[in-house]
């Protein structure tokens, strides 16, 4: 199985990165700069270049791209839409790195863990930012997605326990009531579902046990 990481010398990228060349899986890197991950292949290239030629041959394509400031945000659909039109057609599996906070809270899907009056302010445009490029996303039945949304409380620099619970659209809490989970177990099940493919077109979540 083939695979390319986009963003890899992120934080959530290079886990991403790591743990798949761990299992023995056939990893590229695909970064702008010098290359920070355990992947023995690189491409060295920004990720609003890429081209249809540059992701031919891959099995799946891991979007690990991120943006913080509100300059930036828009370039979560933007981002998006370049490696979507590069796989457009093809076989090749998109699974992005998705955020928390358009998951739903009711049975109704009417509202997200982003409408809640204790969600955080500083956050809201980055969840909002994120939301659309999931909406854009889930119009494309174009290309095979999977978008994997973490817990509420994702922490880059949590333990790994390798034990994760798998959920869906709903925000899914764990048996202490938490929504938490570490960079690195977040690392885990994306690398189950490059190797599983259970979910194409789907969302999914995923939160420590």
């Amino acid at each position: 199985m083939k695979i390319a990481v986009v963003c890899a010398n992120g934080k959530a990228g290079k886990l991403i990165t790591n743990e798949a060349v761990a299992r023995g899986l056939d990893v590229t890197a695909v970064v702008r700069g010098e290359n920070k991950t355990d992947a023995q292949k690189v491409l060295k290239k920004d990720l609003f270049n890429l081209t249809a030629e540059d992701l031919n041959g891959f099995d799946v394509v891991v979007d690990a791209f991120g943006a913080w400031t509100e300059d930036t945000l828009p370039m979560h659909s933007t981002s998006l839409k370049v490696l979507c039109d590069a796989l457009s057609g093809t076989d090749t599996r998109l699974l992005v790195v998705g955020g928390a906070g358009s998951l739903y809270v009711n049975p109704e899907h009417t509202v997200c863990v982003s409408d809640g009056h204790d969600f955080p302010d500083v956050f809201k445009p980055l969840a909002a930012a994120m939301a659309k490029a999931l909406s854009e996303l889930r119009e494309r039945t174009d290309v095979k997605w999977t978008y994997v949304s973490p817990a509420g409380d994702f922490q880059a620099d949590g333990e790994k326990s390798g034990k994760y619970i798998l959920g869906g659209e709903e925000l899914t809490l764990n048996s202490k009531g938490e929504s938490i989970i570490s960079y690195a177990d977040y690392a885990v099940a994306m690398v189950d579902e490059i190797v599983s493919g259970n979910h194409v077109q789907e969302r999914i979540s995923v939160v420590r046990e």
